[in-house]
């Protein structure tokens, strides 16, 4: 099956202390990513900290992980938006710089469309672009989701719209969507590090993942260990991961993820307002879990 790969690092963003976009920082941990486990990256994702950033600086970046990364693995770049006219200038403007695999579109966030509006959001972005295109289901930061059956219909009339970021949470909803796509031309991805496995066992091809910056290579030891039928080492992976994946998670995403980043020498910088950094708690539950993973 052709896939953008099975590990997809939702990858952070790297700012100097003035908030500025730092790109030779932020490359420099893509290439970091790429060689412990990511099979590719999402660019100025949220955990990119992306809705603070202009569209010239992603641009600027999208254009420089391509040039500098893209030998390496999948470079997927994240052009959603509430706004489907602003979606639609910045998947073109992405669509022409080369090295760019595909794009990621979430559901329109806030405005909370309905199944309709949402079919006709992705219909519009769909014709602006030729580039695959990964809807982005998020329920928890959007406030709706998309729907198995309108999915479905977007990828009938539109082959391109070919995987999803699974992160509603409902292992059902996975399921669903494979019910209804089970065809290897439509690509399932978990969009929450702890459900990979069980995303996997029901058609799932990978994860878009936030604790491959810290465990990238047992994440994807994990999914090859499932894929070649050796379950009981995928759900040792799974178990080992799983203090790791918690802690990534104690508070918004991405303040665990980047604050460990630079706990194990990543050039992360500083957090973009209002993200900030974790409390002192926070932090010492990070410290704890980045200790007992790493001496496991």
């Amino acid at each position: 099956m052709n896939t953008f790969g099975r590990v997809l690092t939702a990858m952070i963003t790297s700012f100097n202390d003035d908030e500025s976009l730092n790109i030779e920082n932020t490359i420099a941990i893509a290439h970091h990513l790429l060689d412990n486990g990511s099979d590719g990256l999402i660019v100025c994702g949220t955990t990119g900290e992306n809705p603070t950033m202009t569209k010239e600086e992603k641009l600027s970046l999208f254009k420089a992980i391509a040039s500098e990364c893209s030998s390496k693995g999948s470079i997927i770049a994240n052009v959603g938006s509430n706004s489907t006219k602003d979606t639609i200038q910045l998947a073109k403007e992405a669509s022409k710089i080369p090295g760019i695999s595909g794009l990621l579109v979430v559901v329109p966030y806030y405005n909370k469309p309905n199944q309709t509006g949402q079919y006709l959001h992705f219909k519009a972005v769909a014709e602006s672009t030729t580039l695959p295109i990964m809807v982005y289901n998020v329920p928890s930061r959007v406030g709706t989701g998309i729907l198995p059956t309108t999915l479905a219909k977007l990828h009938a009339e539109y082959p391109h719209i070919n995987a999803i970021k699974e992160a509603s949470g409902n292992l059902m909803i996975a399921s669903e969507i494979k019910r209804l796509l089970p065809n290897d031309d439509f690509m399932l991805y978990s969009g929450d590090d702890a459900l990979t496995l069980p995303i996997l066992s029901v058609g799932g091809v990978g994860v878009v993942s936030v604790v491959s910056h810290v465990a990238g290579r047992d994440m994807n030891q994990m999914i090859q260990s499932f894929e070649s039928g050796h379950n009981k080492e995928a759900k040792y992976l799974h178990h080992k991961l799983a203090e790791i994946t918690k802690a990534m998670f104690i508070t918004t995403n991405p303040i665990p993820v980047k604050y460990a980043a630079r706990k194990i020498g990543l050039p992360a910088g500083v957090f973009s307002l209002p993200m900030c950094e974790p409390s002192e708690d926070e932090a010492k539950c990070i410290d704890k879990a980045l200790q007992e993973y790493f001496n496991n």
